[in-house]
Protein backbone atom coordinates (compact mmCIF):
# COMPACT_ATOMS: atom_id res chain seq x y z
CA UNK A 1 0.00 0.00 0.00
CA UNK A 2 1.33 3.34 -0.96
CA UNK A 3 -0.22 6.91 -0.04
CA UNK A 4 0.62 10.26 -1.52
CA UNK A 5 -0.55 13.74 -0.11
CA UNK A 6 -0.91 15.75 -2.89
CA UNK A 7 -1.84 18.44 -0.72
CA UNK A 8 -3.23 19.12 2.91
CA UNK A 9 -4.87 22.43 4.71
CA UNK A 10 -7.44 24.88 4.77
CA UNK A 11 -6.07 25.82 0.95
CA UNK A 12 -7.18 22.28 -0.04
CA UNK A 13 -6.50 18.85 0.37
CA UNK A 14 -6.46 15.82 -1.92
CA UNK A 15 -4.73 12.14 -1.37
CA UNK A 16 -3.81 9.20 -3.26
CA UNK A 17 -3.97 5.79 -2.07
CA UNK A 18 -2.77 2.80 -4.23
CA UNK A 19 -3.45 -0.71 -2.75
CA UNK A 20 -4.32 -4.07 -4.22
CA UNK A 21 -4.40 -3.07 -7.76
CA UNK A 22 -7.15 -0.59 -6.94
CA UNK A 23 -6.08 3.16 -7.21
CA UNK A 24 -8.26 5.92 -5.06
CA UNK A 25 -8.30 9.63 -3.88
CA UNK A 26 -9.34 10.87 -1.43
CA UNK A 27 -11.02 14.61 -1.64
CA UNK A 28 -10.78 17.08 -4.42
CA UNK A 29 -9.79 20.51 -2.98
CA UNK A 30 -6.85 20.96 -5.27
CA UNK A 31 -7.75 21.59 -8.87
CA UNK A 32 -7.45 19.08 -11.29
CA UNK A 33 -4.79 20.66 -13.22
CA UNK A 34 -2.67 20.59 -10.06
CA UNK A 35 -3.65 17.28 -9.16
CA UNK A 36 -2.96 15.52 -12.00
CA UNK A 37 0.45 17.50 -12.67
CA UNK A 38 1.36 15.89 -8.89
CA UNK A 39 0.73 12.84 -9.89
CA UNK A 40 2.44 12.80 -13.23
CA UNK A 41 5.61 13.55 -10.97
CA UNK A 42 4.97 10.08 -9.26
CA UNK A 43 4.37 8.32 -12.93
CA UNK A 44 0.64 8.11 -11.98
CA UNK A 45 -1.93 8.98 -14.48
CA UNK A 46 -5.09 10.58 -12.70
CA UNK A 47 -7.61 8.61 -15.10
CA UNK A 48 -6.53 5.47 -14.01
CA UNK A 49 -7.87 6.54 -10.38
CA UNK A 50 -10.80 3.98 -9.49
CA UNK A 51 -12.77 6.36 -7.56
CA UNK A 52 -13.33 9.92 -5.84
CA UNK A 53 -14.50 9.57 -2.55
CA UNK A 54 -15.40 12.94 -0.61
CA UNK A 55 -15.37 13.19 3.31
CA UNK A 56 -17.26 16.44 3.63
CA UNK A 57 -18.62 19.70 1.95
CA UNK A 58 -16.41 22.43 3.05
CA UNK A 59 -14.92 23.90 -0.18
CA UNK A 60 -11.05 22.29 0.59
CA UNK A 61 -11.90 19.03 0.65
CA UNK A 62 -14.82 19.00 -1.88
CA UNK A 63 -15.03 22.73 -4.58
CA UNK A 64 -13.01 20.06 -7.79
CA UNK A 65 -14.82 17.36 -7.22
CA UNK A 66 -17.34 17.97 -10.70
CA UNK A 67 -13.80 18.81 -12.16
CA UNK A 68 -12.28 15.61 -11.42
CA UNK A 69 -15.41 13.53 -12.11
CA UNK A 70 -15.95 15.58 -15.71
CA UNK A 71 -12.54 15.93 -16.84
CA UNK A 72 -11.00 12.68 -15.60
CA UNK A 73 -14.01 10.42 -15.68
CA UNK A 74 -13.65 9.72 -11.91
CA UNK A 75 -16.85 7.95 -9.98
CA UNK A 76 -17.47 10.07 -7.60
CA UNK A 77 -18.63 8.81 -3.65
CA UNK A 78 -20.34 10.95 -1.05
CA UNK A 79 -23.18 10.98 0.77
CA UNK A 80 -26.30 12.67 -0.73
CA UNK A 81 -26.23 15.54 1.93
CA UNK A 82 -22.52 16.55 1.28
CA UNK A 83 -23.21 16.76 -2.45
CA UNK A 84 -26.43 18.58 -1.58
CA UNK A 85 -24.42 20.98 0.72
CA UNK A 86 -20.81 21.23 -1.40
CA UNK A 87 -22.96 21.75 -5.03
CA UNK A 88 -24.91 25.48 -3.52
CA UNK A 89 -21.84 26.13 -2.15
CA UNK A 90 -19.50 25.57 -5.08
CA UNK A 91 -21.64 25.13 -8.26
CA UNK A 92 -19.61 21.57 -8.82
CA UNK A 93 -21.81 21.12 -12.35
CA UNK A 94 -22.62 18.19 -13.82
CA UNK A 95 -21.24 14.86 -12.84
CA UNK A 96 -22.00 11.54 -14.86
CA UNK A 97 -20.89 8.77 -11.78
CA UNK A 98 -21.88 9.46 -8.40
CA UNK A 99 -22.22 6.80 -5.94
CA UNK A 100 -24.02 7.43 -2.10
CA UNK A 101 -23.62 5.92 0.88
CA UNK A 102 -24.41 7.24 4.39
CA UNK A 103 -21.48 7.87 6.55
CA UNK A 104 -20.76 4.00 8.79
CA UNK A 105 -21.24 1.96 5.53
CA UNK A 106 -17.95 0.69 4.29
CA UNK A 107 -17.41 0.56 0.52
CA UNK A 108 -15.83 -2.00 -1.32
CA UNK A 109 -13.08 -1.76 -4.38
CA UNK A 110 -12.11 -5.75 -5.13
CA UNK A 111 -10.08 -6.41 -2.40
CA UNK A 112 -9.95 -3.23 -0.56
CA UNK A 113 -12.59 -1.51 1.78
CA UNK A 114 -12.70 1.96 2.91
CA UNK A 115 -14.86 1.92 6.53
CA UNK A 116 -16.46 5.57 6.26
CA UNK A 117 -16.94 6.50 10.28
CA UNK A 118 -19.03 9.64 10.65
CA UNK A 119 -17.13 12.70 12.34
CA UNK A 120 -18.13 15.45 14.68
CA UNK A 121 -17.00 17.80 12.50
CA UNK A 122 -19.62 21.22 11.41
CA UNK A 123 -19.69 19.57 7.70
CA UNK A 124 -23.23 18.66 7.41
CA UNK A 125 -22.54 14.97 6.94
CA UNK A 126 -19.26 14.13 7.89
CA UNK A 127 -16.93 10.99 7.58
CA UNK A 128 -13.62 9.92 8.13
CA UNK A 129 -12.10 6.86 6.80
CA UNK A 130 -10.00 3.40 7.54
CA UNK A 131 -9.16 1.71 3.96
CA UNK A 132 -8.08 -2.07 4.67
CA UNK A 133 -5.96 -4.04 2.27
CA UNK A 134 -3.81 -6.96 2.51
CA UNK A 135 -4.03 -6.62 6.16
CA UNK A 136 -2.98 -3.61 5.97
CA UNK A 137 -4.80 -0.86 7.64
CA UNK A 138 -4.78 2.90 6.69
CA UNK A 139 -6.73 5.76 8.89
CA UNK A 140 -7.26 8.89 6.97
CA UNK A 141 -8.14 11.28 9.54
CA UNK A 142 -8.51 15.28 9.04
CA UNK A 143 -11.09 17.30 9.93
CA UNK A 144 -12.27 15.45 12.79
CA UNK A 145 -13.91 17.98 15.39
CA UNK A 146 -12.84 16.24 18.35
CA UNK A 147 -11.17 13.03 19.56
CA UNK A 148 -14.44 11.08 19.44
CA UNK A 149 -14.59 7.37 20.42
CA UNK A 150 -14.61 5.42 17.19
CA UNK A 151 -11.16 7.04 16.79
CA UNK A 152 -9.42 5.90 20.02
CA UNK A 153 -10.90 2.54 19.35
CA UNK A 154 -9.42 2.31 15.75
CA UNK A 155 -6.43 3.21 16.52
CA UNK A 156 -4.70 0.50 17.97
CA UNK A 157 -5.24 -1.51 14.98
CA UNK A 158 -4.03 0.88 12.53
CA UNK A 159 -0.56 -0.01 10.72
CA UNK A 160 -0.60 4.10 9.36
CA UNK A 161 -2.51 7.37 9.86
CA UNK A 162 -2.99 10.84 8.09
CA UNK A 163 -4.04 12.83 11.16
CA UNK A 164 -5.18 16.10 11.41
CA UNK A 165 -2.85 18.31 13.95
CA UNK A 166 -4.28 21.93 13.15
CA UNK A 167 -3.13 23.91 15.81
CA UNK A 168 -0.80 24.80 18.87
CA UNK A 169 -2.97 26.60 21.32
CA UNK A 170 -0.44 29.40 21.99
CA UNK A 171 -0.02 30.40 18.72
CA UNK A 172 -3.85 30.26 18.04
CA UNK A 173 -4.47 32.69 20.99
CA UNK A 174 -1.60 35.32 20.04
CA UNK A 175 -2.60 34.98 16.12
CA UNK A 176 -5.10 36.81 14.20
CA UNK A 177 -8.30 35.42 14.47
CA UNK A 178 -11.29 36.69 16.40
CA UNK A 179 -12.27 35.47 19.26
CA UNK A 180 -15.58 33.59 17.49
CA UNK A 181 -13.45 31.69 15.05
CA UNK A 182 -10.84 30.47 18.10
CA UNK A 183 -13.62 29.62 19.86
CA UNK A 184 -14.71 26.88 16.56
CA UNK A 185 -11.70 25.76 15.82
CA UNK A 186 -11.15 24.90 19.45
CA UNK A 187 -14.47 23.50 20.37
CA UNK A 188 -15.42 20.16 19.25
CA UNK A 189 -16.76 20.69 15.88
CA UNK A 190 -13.63 21.94 14.82
CA UNK A 191 -9.97 20.98 14.50
CA UNK A 192 -7.85 18.56 16.70
CA UNK A 193 -4.61 20.46 18.29
CA UNK A 194 -1.13 19.26 18.20
CA UNK A 195 -1.39 18.13 21.90
CA UNK A 196 -4.70 16.05 21.13
CA UNK A 197 -3.26 14.45 18.06
CA UNK A 198 -0.25 13.34 19.90
CA UNK A 199 -2.08 12.23 22.39
CA UNK A 200 -4.24 10.44 20.41
CA UNK A 201 -1.74 8.60 18.65
CA UNK A 202 -0.36 7.04 22.09
CA UNK A 203 -2.79 4.30 21.27
CA UNK A 204 -1.37 3.37 17.93
CA UNK A 205 0.59 0.06 18.96
CA UNK A 206 1.15 -0.95 15.83
CA UNK A 207 2.00 1.96 13.75
CA UNK A 208 4.73 2.66 11.58
CA UNK A 209 4.10 5.89 10.35
CA UNK A 210 1.85 8.91 11.04
CA UNK A 211 1.54 11.94 8.91
CA UNK A 212 0.96 14.83 10.53
CA UNK A 213 -2.02 17.16 8.39
CA UNK A 214 -3.86 19.75 7.61
CA UNK A 215 -2.12 22.25 9.65
CA UNK A 216 -2.86 25.57 9.68
CA UNK A 217 -0.92 28.56 7.99
CA UNK A 218 -1.71 30.96 10.88
CA UNK A 219 -1.77 28.83 14.00
CA UNK A 220 0.90 26.53 13.36
CA UNK A 221 3.73 25.50 11.27
CA UNK A 222 5.50 21.65 10.71
CA UNK A 223 8.35 22.55 13.46
CA UNK A 224 5.87 23.13 16.27
CA UNK A 225 3.86 20.63 15.59
CA UNK A 226 6.56 17.70 15.09
CA UNK A 227 8.13 19.24 18.04
CA UNK A 228 5.12 18.72 20.25
CA UNK A 229 4.33 15.18 19.10
CA UNK A 230 7.85 14.54 19.77
CA UNK A 231 7.99 15.71 23.30
CA UNK A 232 4.33 13.73 24.69
CA UNK A 233 3.98 11.35 21.68
CA UNK A 234 5.60 7.74 21.18
CA UNK A 235 9.42 7.93 20.33
CA UNK A 236 9.37 5.37 18.04
CA UNK A 237 7.25 6.16 15.91
CA UNK A 238 8.31 8.13 12.50
CA UNK A 239 6.73 10.83 11.48
CA UNK A 240 5.93 13.16 8.43
CA UNK A 241 4.09 16.59 7.55
CA UNK A 242 1.77 16.74 4.57
CA UNK A 243 2.56 20.80 2.83
CA UNK A 244 0.13 22.77 2.63
CA UNK A 245 1.80 23.70 -0.76
CA UNK A 246 3.02 19.92 -2.70
CA UNK A 247 2.83 16.50 -2.65
CA UNK A 248 4.99 14.49 -0.14
CA UNK A 249 6.79 12.01 -1.33
CA UNK A 250 5.62 8.41 -1.28
CA UNK A 251 4.72 7.07 1.84
CA UNK A 252 4.83 3.12 1.64
CA UNK A 253 3.09 0.37 4.19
Amino acid sequence: MIAISLQSGSNGNCLYVETGGVKLIFDAGISGIRAEQRLEGFGRNIRDVDALILSHDHGDHSRYAGVYGRKFGLPVYVTPRTLQRASKRHNLGKMDTVHYFQAGDTLCFESVSVQTIPSPHDGVDGAVFVLSSREKRLGIWTDLGHAFRDLHAEMPMLDAVFIESNYDPDMLVRGPYPLSLQRRIQGPEGHLSNREAAELLQAGDRLKWACLAHLSNNNNNPETALKTHREIGRQDLTLYTASRYEATGILTI
